[in-house]
Parts: C-alpha cells; sequence; structure tokens
C-alpha cells in the first residue's frame, strides 16, 4: 500500500509540473502576430520537421529549447514553431497544419528544413537561418543581426 501511496504522490507531482510549465512556443501564427504587435515584439518563425529531420532535432534541442535562448529570445521575440510530422503519432490538428502549409507556402518556398525566419510583428520577413552548430547566445545575435535597425 505505501508503494502505491508513493506512486500516486509521484504522478501528481511531475502532472502538476507539467501542467505548470507554459511554453514559450506557440504554434498559432494569428495568435502570435496579435501578441507581437500589442508588444512590440519581432517573430520568430521555426519551420521544422520534429521527428523526422535530424538538423531540426539538434536545432532545438541544442539551441531552440535550451533556457537560456528561451529566457533571452522572449525578451525581443514571440517564438512561434511551424512543425512537419510525418509519423501518424505526432500529427497535429487539422488547422493547424493547414495554417502552416499556408506559412511554408509565404515564408519556406524552397521548403527547407529546419528553416528560422525573422519577421517583424505584422509579419515582414527580415531575413533567415538555417541550423548552425553555435551556441545559443551566439544564434540569439545572428538571429538579431537580421534586423534591420
Amino acid at each position: 500500500m505505501k508503494k502505491n501511496s508513493t506512486l500516486v504522490c509521484l504522478f501528481l507531482l511531475s502532472t502538476s509540473l507539467l501542467i505548470g510549465q507554459e511554453t514559450d512556443w506557440k504554434s498559432n501564427f494569428d495568435e502570435s502576430k496579435k501578441e507581437a504587435v500589442e508588444n512590440n515584439k519581432n517573430i520568430v518563425l521555426v519551420f521544422a520537421g520534429s521527428d523526422w529531420c535530424a538538423p531540426c532535432i539538434k536545432l532545438e534541442k541544442y539551441i531552440l529549447n535550451t533556457e537560456e535562448f528561451i529566457a533571452l529570445a522572449t525578451k525581443d521575440f514571440v517564438l512561434v514553431k511551424a512543425d512537419f510530422p510525418r509519423k501518424k503519432k505526432n500529427q497535429l490538428s487539422e488547422e493547424i497544419q493547414e495554417q502552416n502549409r499556408g506559412l511554408a507556402e509565404k515564408y519556406n518556398k524552397s521548403n527547407g528544413f529546419p528553416l528560422v525566419v525573422v519577421l517583424d510583428p505584422h509579419g515582414r520577413k527580415y531575413g533567415e537561418l538555417g541550423y548552425k552548430k553555435v551556441t545559443p547566445e551566439m544564434y540569439l545575435k545572428e538571429l538579431q543581426a537580421l534586423i534591420p535597425y
């Protein structure tokens, strides 16, 4: 009985931690643009294949999803991910899939993965980067360098 109650406590603790975590990466582009306009922030739009693209997975693991990158990037950017998973278990809602296809037609005509696009708050493109093996801080500096001041 003691073992079961310990397991239940661990489960509840881990569930509450996951629920309490707020992701800084958004998937709804229209909401993200509104947030960017309201807060006078630019947008980082990432095209990724989260379950099939090795460079995408590396970019996310070593740069984009690090605490260091998120802490620094969210000061100046709204972070948006346009994911294109291939595995059935990872499929997104039809609405998000349709939105991501439209974003790709507009901002990723070369169909490159990963592709990181920097936009102004209204969705005008400043520039783009692919995967680079650099520190999260250096990658952010390269993204910021795409913005004409």
